[in-house]
């Protein structure tokens, strides 16, 4: 049994979940409204205040969907009650961002400065000149957006310069040595 698909999911006040046909699971909260089909395979019901999913077989798909479509609605419940959050630090001499309406600017060391548009339901905001914070409450477009932001300069090995999340360490390299 998938230990994580076991696992009721809790619904807390002020979060409703509809469970409409071919499993399109809406989530409605303090944050904002999510919606998502889900496997047709797994079925998803109401119990109380509680989600359950639980699968057809034991066959090696349906195991592995089991966990994933409970993390999925999981996932949504946290998004519209807190939210999702990621951090991404700017290191380098001159590498800066700064944010102008729905544009967000990095000065990366390019000739030209890099624009960047927030995308639908997703929020950046700029702390000091290095701290770039993106908010929303899809946990999977957070993600997306911060990587794609990251991608803009990745951190190098020897220096450490580029965009980094908050929580990532950067494998170091010793430079060269000169000769003797």
């Amino acid at each position: 049994m998938s230990r994580i698909g076991r696992m009721p999911i809790a619904v807390p006040a002020g979060v409703t979940v509809e469970i409409a046909e071919n499993n399109k699971v809406t989530v409605k909260g303090p944050k904002g409204t999510l919606e998502r089909v889900l496997p047709a395979e797994m079925e998803i019901k109401m119990e109380g205040a509680e989600v359950l999913v639980s699968r057809p077989n034991d066959l090696k798909k349906m195991k592995s969907l089991h966990g994933l479509t409970r993390t999925l609605i999981n996932n949504m419940v946290v998004g519209v009650t807190a939210g999702y959050a990621k951090k991404l630090e700017v290191n380098g001499v001159g590498y800066r961002a700064a944010k102008a309406g729905k544009k967000l600017t990095l000065n990366l060391g390019y000739s030209h400065p890099v624009e960047m548009e927030d995308p639908e339901g997703i929020e950046t905001a700029v702390e000091g000149q290095n701290v770039i914070i993106v908010k929303g409450i899809d946990k999977e477009k957070v993600g997306q957006f911060a990587a794609e932001i990251r991608d803009k300069r990745r951190p190098e090995p020897y220096k450490g310069k580029g965009i980094k999340y908050a929580d990532e360490t950067i494998r170091r390299k010793v430079g060269k040595t000169g000769k003797k």
